[in-house]
């Protein structure tokens, strides 16, 4: 048996004694551990409100915090709204699919049910769920991606892992209708239908583009622009818009470049990073993609353990800075952030949106093991980004997942032309998109506790907040042990309820207070 037929058996096997074939539909199936663990650390706390970050809304988006992965199209990952404080907290999870079913992208309707698109590897479902039983309500198939298609070739789940394409990323129009870039090309428009036996999905519009694709081009994120116009962009380079009322496509190709990020879209460009540069881009006349700037930036010089290829491992997050200090005070600087790929230490980089002038070059973590693939927390003129360096996997895949620690909160100065680092905490948190709440003043991750409480085979996963203004962390809760609770790089997302959702790899789970 070869090397990755191997790796694949060993997940299998690990799967099957876990029982995940025989959870779906109900709770996440939950191994026996030798002995009881500990269900929470530390105290519940007070929340502490922060000044609520200035994003400029998206007219043809739903409204902020509920319309994407990243909560807006700046990319923040920060919702205004309050988060879990620790308060006798109540974890509830739902299986979503007999292998896999891990939830990325979540979203809420107007009724605050939950959108999610659940990945598995017979293909992706869109799903409306119910936000407090985490229920089915209604499904619909998507197509398989092609890396799942590779995978049954090779046995190596090594390329669905590493493709973010076909409905990874996917945002809400007002009305309550995802746009998603489906694994055929298609961006399609889906609405709920009410009726009396219950909610379906029924597609509304679909794009079909591939007269504009070289073969084996995928799709990694559609979304609209402020003045509608649907723009995309595949894993292989390709940029495009869609005018939606007449189904014009124009397009424009990145040579030699991938693409594995989301947009970041805000009034005055769309922001875009490859594994080589990071781009602005705005439309032309004609209605086609120019671009406005790019600016390289050191992607190292290999594929580092804990990242998913050579190059930035965040989507664009932007920020309007006020200006404090000096010569412009009283104005305000748009910003744009990203991190690089550096050998050693990778840096967070921080541009000036207008002429992509370099503000600041951070190094964060420590030298030669520092790695950043997840989006970068933005919120007023701080960031906030995590270390993903994992040896020996963090993925659902690794045997035994841990990453190196580092969570890192650097702020610009009031001129906003440099940086400096406020605080680093020593949590490890290995995968997990994280997210801000300043409606409770903390930051979520999701980490792997390791203790003389915890049984050293075992994989104990927690929900966990620290406080924003220190960096200190305030309180831990279990969520669950082993392969189908390992996060395996989908987000947390805070609801409009105060509840958190955490994608899992066998689907969902939910932490909320009871008191």
């Amino acid at each position: 048996m070869g090397a990755l037929s191997i790796k694949t058996a060993k997940v299998l096997v690990t799967l099957i004694a876990s029982s995940s074939f025989l959870a779906n539909g109900g709770p996440i199936a939950q191994p026996a551990t030798s002995k009881p663990l500990p269900e929470f650390y530390g105290t519940s706390v007070s929340a502490k409100p922060l000044e609520s970050t200035s994003v400029v809304h998206n007219p043809y988006l739903a409204k902020e915090g509920v319309n994407g992965m990243h909560g807006n199209t700046y990319n923040t990952d920060t919702y205004d709204y309050a988060g879990p404080l620790g308060k006798h907290p109540e974890v509830k999870s739902r299986s979503l699919n007999t292998f896999g079913g891990l939830a990325a992208t979540t979203v809420f309707d107007s009724k605050g049910r939950l959108i999610c698109i659940s990945g598995g590897l017979a293909g992706f479902k869109l799903l409306l769920l119910d936000p407090d039983s985490l229920e089915v309500l209604a499904s619909t198939t998507l197509p398989a991606r092609k890396s799942t298609e590779e995978f049954f070739k090779t046995l190596d789940f090594d390329v669905i892992t590493s493709d973010t394409s076909g409905g990874a990323y996917f945002h809400l129009l007002k009305g309550d209708r995802p746009l998603i870039g489906n694994s055929e090309n298609k961006a399609q428009v889906w609405k709920i239908k009410e009726s009396s036996d219950g909610p379906k999905w029924v597609l509304e519009q679909e794009y079909d583009l591939n007269p504009y694709l070289a073969e084996g081009e995928t799709l990694t994120d559609v979304i609209p622009d402020f003045a509608g116009n649907y723009w995309f962009i595949t894993r292989q380079g390709t940029i495009g818009v869609i005018d939606p009322e007449t189904g014009d496509v124009k397009r424009v190709r990145l040579t030699g470049e991938e693409i594995q990020n989301s947009l970041a879209v805000a009034e005055d460009g769309v922001y875009i990073v490859s594994d080589y540069a990071m781009y602005r881009f705005k439309l032309s006349k004609l209605g086609k993609p120019k671009q406005v700037w790019r600016e390289e930036y050191d992607r190292g010089t290999t594929l580092k353990p804990g990242a998913i290829n050579q190059g930035s491992g965040t989507a664009p997050s932007l920020l309007d800075v006020p200006i404090t200090s000096g010569k412009e005070k009283g104005k305000v600087r748009k910003t744009v952030a990203v991190t690089d790929n550096a050998d050693g230490k990778v840096n967070l980089l921080v541009y000036d949106r207008t002429d992509g002038d370099l503000i600041v070059e951070q190094p964060l973590f420590t030298a030669g093991k520092s790695v950043s693939e997840n989006s970068i927390v933005a919120n007023g003129r701080s960031f906030i980004v995590e270390n993903n360096y994992s040896e020996e996997g963090a993925g659902f895949l690794a045997d035994d997942p841990r990453s190196e620690p580092g969570i890192t909160r650097v702020d610009l100065n009031g001129a906003a032309t440099g940086g400096k680092v406020v605080w680093t905490s020593k949590e490890a948190s290995p995968t997990v998109v994280p997210k801000l709440s300043t409606g409770s003043g903390l930051l979520y991750v999701y980490t792997r506790v390791e203790n003389e409480d915890i049984p050293k085979d075992t994989v104990a996963w927690y929900f966990t907040a620290i406080d924003f203004k220190t960096g200190k962390t305030k309180y831990k809760v279990l969520t669950g042990t082993g392969i189908n609770w390992n996060n395996s790089y989908a987000p947390i997302t805070i609801g409009p309820n105060g509840k958190a959702y955490v994608g899992v790899f066998n689907g969902i789970i939910s932490v909320a207070d009871t008191k």
